[in-house]
């Protein structure tokens, strides 16, 4: 199966991820396309809220830049930077392509998600 790819883009600017190949992933390429408002937390990541949960997988607790990620089950994770979180940790839905580093600014942002060409 080829590698899914998103664009997420905003008022910011544009990047791609590759979804990682999982079922909580796939769940989210089906829901595609979402507008998703964005907060910034703790000067290392955006968090929003997805229309509904998406599966429940295995968690890692360190994340890398560009890393997207679950914290709950309908919480969507864009990573700008790099670090290690408490537990139960992430589920990892992909990671960027681009430079994240649009997103390395305080304040809230909307983002649009839609697959990719």
């Amino acid at each position: 199966m080829a590698q899914e790819r998103i664009r997420i883009s905003s008022d910011w600017g544009e990047v791609t991820a590759d979804l990682a190949d999982n079922e909580a992933a796939r769940s989210l390429a089906q829901m595609l396309p979402l507008t998703i408002e964005m907060s910034d937390h703790l000067r290392q990541e955006k968090t929003g809220n997805l229309p509904s949960a998406l599966p429940e997988l295995a968690r890692q607790r360190d994340f890398s830049v560009g890393t997207l990620g679950l914290w709950s089950s309908d919480h969507f994770v864009i990573y700008y930077r790099s670090g290690r979180l408490p537990a139960p940790g992430i589920i990892r839905l992909g990671q960027f392509t681009g430079d994240v580093s649009i997103f390395d600014r305080p304040g809230p942002v909307t983002i649009r998600v839609e697959g990719a060409d």
